[in-house]
């Protein structure tokens, strides 16, 4: 059943743990003229125009409740965390053994997944995408072995831009013997579709977003897995008891009102992407623009380093990826307003190739 081949993947200490009980784990249902004597807080309120004196709610219901309406899911199969850089820490955790386990990662990609293997001293493996960073299979199977645990898939991928095909993501769903981890934190940008629905075919999926990028909320922190409910019980049994704070959780709820207005934002971004690959691959001192499905471009250039310090000189911060992984001189600039894009376009059409 799924649930065996889930637990076969977990770290047995984990699967055993009795997870701390929180008071508001213990409680829940709040009459309006309970006395809440039980969690140790300042009855008194806070010093603060709004009363933040009481715990919030550890499994941020009403936001998992509107999201799965939003996303056709259950609540039970989402978990909520502090960007979703929780939610790869977590996964860490609770299935990677450390120094005995490994995960798999198909660079050049987000850089998250090795550091915090790294902190878990949890060895990483590489899969490279091929130069024109395409994902090649068998360079993921030559690196694994029956302890690799999680395979981490970003789609569209960071610094690339590109979604990786289903048809790749369905052949390491069927021959990965660990979970997939789709991280599809610039999904919203792309014309591919989430793999959202791929969840109840695959047991082994896990399925990463946030509202950092899409929905420019990126300063509140609030990131999502979509996984099998097993997956999401043992997330919940390791997090933090309060992991999100009352703020985040009611402003995200308060911008799913408003995803009209995010959906337009999205279409003038796509617009500006499309005009700013054009504008950047008439000048003199771009090689190529890379196609991109998200909300940046990765651009390859005469000369990576002396630009991305000029533009630096101009107020202009862009990324330089020249070191990673097949991208020698390739900046990454995130597709800005209409204005910034104009600025950055006449700082780098003023810019002299040398």
């Amino acid at each position: 059943s799924a649930r065996n081949e889930l637990e076969r993947l977990v770290r047995p200490n984990i699967l055993a743990l009795a997870p701390y009980r929180s008071a508001r784990d213990e409680f829940q249902g709040l009459a309006p003229a309970s006395v809440f004597l039980d969690a140790n807080e300042n009855s008194l309120g806070s010093p603060l125009d709004e009363d933040f004196s009481r715990y919030p709610d550890p499994y941020q219901r009403p936001l998992k409740e509107a999201l799965a309406r939003r996303k056709g899911l259950s609540p039970e199969q989402i978990f909520m965390g502090n960007g979703s850089d929780e939610a790869i820490d977590l996964l860490l955790r609770a299935f990677c053994e450390p120094r005995l386990d490994n995960i798999v990662i198909l660079p050049p990609t987000y850089g998250m997944y090795a550091v915090q293997a790294a902190v878990q001293d949890v060895e990483v493996r590489r899969a490279p995408l091929r130069p024109d960073f395409s994902p090649d299979p068998e360079a993921v199977f030559r690196v694994t072995d029956e302890r690799s645990k999680l395979l981490f898939l970003c789609s569209p991928n960071n610094p690339t831009g590109n979604c990786l095909p289903d048809s790749f993501l369905i052949a390491m769903l069927e021959q990965f013997s660990g979970l997939v981890v789709v991280d599809e934190a610039y999904i919203d940008f792309s014309e591919q579709p989430s793999v959202l629905s791929f969840l109840e075919k695959y047991p082994r999926l896990v399925v990463l977003q946030t509202f950092s990028k899409a929905w420019g909320l990126a300063a509140l922190r609030v990131g999502m897995a979509y996984a099998n409910p097993f997956i999401i019980n043992i997330l919940n049994k390791i997090k933090y008891p309060y992991n999100l704070n009352v703020s985040s959780t009611r402003l995200a709820l308060q911008a799913l009102d408003r995803a009209d207005e995010v959906q337009a934002g999205i279409g003038l971004l796509r617009a500006e992407r499309a005009r700013l690959a054009r504008a950047l691959s008439a000048l003199p001192q771009v090689r190529e623009v890379f196609p991109s499905e998200a909300n940046f471009l990765l651009v390859r250039t005469t000369d990576a380093d002396r630009i991305y310090a000029a533009l630096c000189a101009e107020g202009i911060v862009v990324r330089n990826r020249t070191r990673e992984l097949h991208c020698e001189n390739c900046l990454r600039i995130t597709v800005g307003s209409p204005a910034d894009n104009d600025r950055l376009i006449a700082a780098l059409q003023n810019l002299n190739d040398a």
